[in-house]
């Protein structure tokens, strides 16, 4: 055994008395070859003999125990079995219980053979992410292609005074296997060791015929037991357009009674905080602006951008906030901090706001989880204002406007900190405002051509281009407008392989405007091309303009059997004028075709203006946003998406090249229509 000495963050031990007691004789009885395993190590991957995990909880703790047996075919798994890290939080301690291989029948302890080391967890400590996790790296020497590895191991988290919620509430999701692995035998078990019933639902699993079945709602009093055992088992769902089956464990209660437990908590802060008194400066900063919608961004901008925010990992699961004095006066708190001091200020100058919680990375899956506060890993602000419901996000930075022109957060489920509150779902919304509105205009004369886009962004657009334009190099801006427009004009189809900067020589972009009330910025790009039109196989040229950015492949590529198709576009207006010295055909399909879409979800218009030496097209496009879209209306929702990228998202103009030959092919095409 190579420097082994035990830490707080691991131990050496043998398993707890709810976990199975192995021994070696059964560990080796255990390990057979069968024609299931023959099978799939023919197939070229690894098996796993059997694999036994056990989430044990109590009122004191909660542990996670796992006893597996695998084969080290594949160079790859044989190397991330020599090595690995394990994480682990404050107060959590990863015990290990037994290393061995069994190598040509004989089985042998490799404890002797691992180095471990204890690590401070550093890639989770940078960028405002404060966390006294650690790493506990494994090295275990002299592990050979075609061993099998047996590993047993426990995870437990021992409940401190900070971690009050997780004493009074368990969450818990079991997520069916990776569909890689093949298994001999497999179990997995829930042990309710606490006081409280734990209520169970499992969901998306399937039948037979792969079809989902109903949820279902069981119950585990204290000393009881949930058991799932397969054996030669391959867990069989589409990876790629199915969600994974999963049991969601959680202690029995409703949202009225997870809100009625939590916002007495915040209460008392409210009642502690008095703006006057701890942040008399800021006072004084707020009574000076005579206008309302000001004030109001004032205070927004301020706990945005002059309070640094820190996540707290071991704290943020407590729920429990920090007073907004000491966030004021530290200028630093987590999401719950930044919030709460958010809504003191908000408090002071009579805008109506409370807290909500919400979790961004699982929204979709809320709605099928059972009710708990531990679902929720972020807390954002509500606001009411003249009429209008607005969300806040205190962490954010580097936005700007006035309320109704900030960013927008896209997010269906929340729970407000307020008494008796059911969990609630945010509204469909649309955009009273265009988050692009670009002109384009494009005119060719004696082989050379012109080019300038004027673009307007807005809300969330203008945000982020804002901070695009602050922290890229100008060259890289340039070019990656070059790059865009060079399929935008169809050149990628008539000189592909050609130095981008070569075709755009003297490109430039400037910022026009950039409106902090509005949140309005705008750009202008220019740029003069020789030889502007592209050219087909046959000689053919055309004068071109289809900004591919119009059409939404999200939504004509989706495709999951489970999940719905998250809503979230910006509204687009595009204005876009082609000119040329040369002669048009000014019937063509695509120069002259026009759309007007208009469905549940979004309104769409293309119209046309053409003349002998031009096209223009005005494109509008409105979708109603922030929800997902129903299973039953997803087929006529993609179909309108597929008439917009038939050609009713730009222009193009054919030119009828001088001579007889090309009238008469031009006549000749026109009868054909």
């Amino acid at each position: 055994m190579e420097n082994i000495i035990e830490s707080e963050s691991y131990k050496i031990q043998k398993p707890e008395n709810w976990a199975p007691t192995i021994n070696d004789d059964q560990l080796i009885e255990y390990i057979k070859e069968s024609d299931f395993s023959n099978k799939q190590v023919d197939e070229g991957r690894d098996f796993c003999y059997f694999l036994d995990k056990i989430y044990y909880t109590s009122d004191t703790e909660n542990s996670e125990y796992a006893c597996v047996a695998y084969t080290l075919n594949e160079p790859a798994n044989l190397e991330s079995a020599s090595v690995r890290d394990v994480v682990v939080e404050e107060n959590e301690t990863y015990v290990i219980h037994r290393i061995s291989v069994l190598r040509d029948g004989v089985l042998i302890d490799k404890i002797p053979d691992t180095k471990i080391k204890v690590l401070d967890s550093e890639n989770q400590s940078e960028g405002g992410i404060l966390s006294s996790n650690k790493k506990v790296n494994i090295t275990i020497k002299d592990l050979r292609l075609y061993d099998v590895l047996i590993t047993e191991d426990s995870r437990t988290k021992v409940f401190t005074d900070r971690d009050f919620m997780r004493k009074e509430f368990l969450k818990y999701v079991y997520v069916t296997p990776s569909t890689y692995w093949a298994y001999g035998n497999y179990k997995f078990s829930f042990i309710n060791d606490r006081k409280e019933a734990i209520v169970y639902k499992k969901t998306f699993f399937r039948n037979e015929e792969g079809n989902v079945l109903e949820p279902e709602l069981n119950f585990l009093k204290k000393g009881e037991r949930f058991v799932i055992e397969k054996e030669n088992y391959i867990n069989s769902f589409d990876i790629n357009r199915e969600i994974a089956p999963y049991i969601d464990f959680a202690t029995d209660r409703n949202w009225i009674d997870l809100s009625n437990y939590i916002s007495p908590l915040y209460e008392e802060i409210y009642s502690k905080s008095s703006l006057t008194e701890f942040a008399p400066k800021l006072v004084e900063k707020l009574d000076a602006i005579a206008d309302q919608d000001e004030k109001l961004q004032f205070a927004i901008d301020y706990v945005q951008n002059h309070v640094y925010y820190i996540y707290n990992a071991d704290e943020m699961n407590g729920h429990k906030p920090q007073e907004p004095s000491v966030t004021y006066e530290n200028k630093q708190g987590d999401c719950k901090a930044k919030s709460v001091l958010l809504k003191v200020v908000l408090d002071y100058i009579n805008v109506d706001s409370s807290v909500v919680l919400v979790n961004f990375n699982s929204d979709h899956y809320i709605k099928y989880y059972l009710p708990s506060l531990l679902t929720f890993n972020h807390v954002i602000v509500k606001i009411n204002y003249k009429d209008e419901t607005y969300f806040v996000d205190a962490t954010s930075r580097d936005e700007f406007g006035l309320l109704e022109n900030r960013g927008y957060i896209y997010f269906m489920h929340y729970l407000e900190v307020k008494p008796n509150q059911e969990l609630q779902i945010k509204k469909p919304y649309k955009f009273p405002y265009y988050g692009i509105n670009e002109k384009v205009d494009f005119s060719a004369q004696n082989n050379s051509g012109q080019l300038k886009l004027v673009s307007t962004y807005k809300g969330n657009r203008a945000n982020y281009m804002r901070k695009y334009f602050k922290n890229t190099n100008k060259r890289e801006i340039i070019d990656s407008w070059n790059n865009f427009l060079f399929y935008t004009l169809n050149y990628s189809n008539d000189r592909n392989g050609t130095d981008i900067r070569t075709i755009f020589k003297d490109a430039s972009i400037e910022i026009v405007s950039d409106d902090k009330k509005l949140n309005e910025f705008t750009i202008m790009y220019n740029t003069s091309i020789e030889n502007p039109y592209f050219t087909d196989a046959e000689k053919n040229r055309f004068l071109m303009y289809f900004d591919r950015n119009v059409v939404k492949n999200a939504a004509r590529d989706f495709m999951h059997t489970d999940l719905s198709f998250w809503h979230n576009f910006d509204n687009e207006k595009y204005e876009i004028n082609l000119s040329t010295d040369q002669k048009i055909d000014t019937q063509e399909k695509y120069t002259i075709q026009e759309s007007t879409i208009t469905n549940p979800y979004f309104d769409f218009t293309s119209r046309k203006k053409v003349t002998k030496n031009g096209a223009s097209i005005y494109v509008d496009y409105k979708p109603l946003i922030n929800l997902e879209i129903p299973s039953e209306d997803f087929e006529d929702f993609r179909n309108a998406h597929h008439e917009i990228a038939d050609s009713n998202y730009g222009v193009g103009i054919d030119i009828i090249e001088e001579g007889l030959l090309n009238m008469l092919k031009y006549s000749f095409k026109k009868r054909l229509k």
